[in-house]
């Protein structure tokens, strides 16, 4: 059975799981990471659950099914987990030399933006700037995932951008980002710093997350 791991690294050379082949089912990464992830045509769901039970509550080729909310609704009164959120996956590829940008790497901070940084990723890295933070670390199956934040009085001059792109100066690793469709801003900060999108995701975690 290949391993949720293999599959976004496939993802993340390029090759995404074959449209209107699935749903693929695979186990859990790790007891923290649980959910769905929709690519073009294909769900990929990965939850420590039996494969039938899962199968029996999808429609046959009803591909927007996984992240509808009677899935998830039974996902999580199964697993005792609540859905975090209905996210834009999007995934960019680093990029050489420094970032356009000067950057302070942080070693303790009580952003509330790092504080949930580290309840779902390891390796947590921290770095500042005037008017914003960027934060990478590996989630989901071990990625290398980016989250930015920039305070409201530096809004719309571009730093969020400026940001997304900077953090690709700073890993040799595809870097993942979720985003809400709903935060406009983000999305088009994202995609301008070269960003693609590539699917959706929605994560299982515990009540108390």
């Amino acid at each position: 059975m290949i391993a949720l791991s293999d599959l976004l690294a496939h993802a993340a050379r390029g090759h995404m799981p074959e449209p209107d082949a699935g749903p693929t089912i695979v186990p859990q990464p790790s007891p923290r990471d649980a959910g769905v992830i929709a690519f073009t045509a294909h769900n990929v769901i990965f939850a420590d659950l039996d494969e039938e039970w899962i199968r029996s509550r999808l429609p046959d080729g009803d591909l927007s099914a996984p992240l509808n909310p009677p899935f998830l609704r039974d996902l999580e009164e199964r697993m005792g987990r609540r859905i975090n959120n209905i996210d834009m996956l999007a995934l960019a590829a680093p990029c050489a030399g420094p970032p356009a940008i000067e950057l302070i790497q942080v070693t303790d901070t009580a952003h509330p933006r790092v504080e949930r940084a580290r309840r779902y990723r390891d390796d947590v890295r921290v770095w500042t700037c005037p008017g914003g933070l960027l934060v990478i670390g590996r989630g989901v199956a071990g990625r290398w995932e980016v989250a930015i934040e920039v305070d409201p009085a530096s809004r719309g001059r571009g730093l969020g951008r400026t940001l997304a792109r900077a953090a690709r100066h700073l890993t040799t690793h595809p870097l993942w980002a979720q985003i809400a469709p709903g935060n406009a801003a983000s999305v088009r900060a994202f995609l301008a710093a070269g960003y693609a999108a590539i699917g959706a995701e929605a994560l299982l975690v515990p009540p108390s997350a």
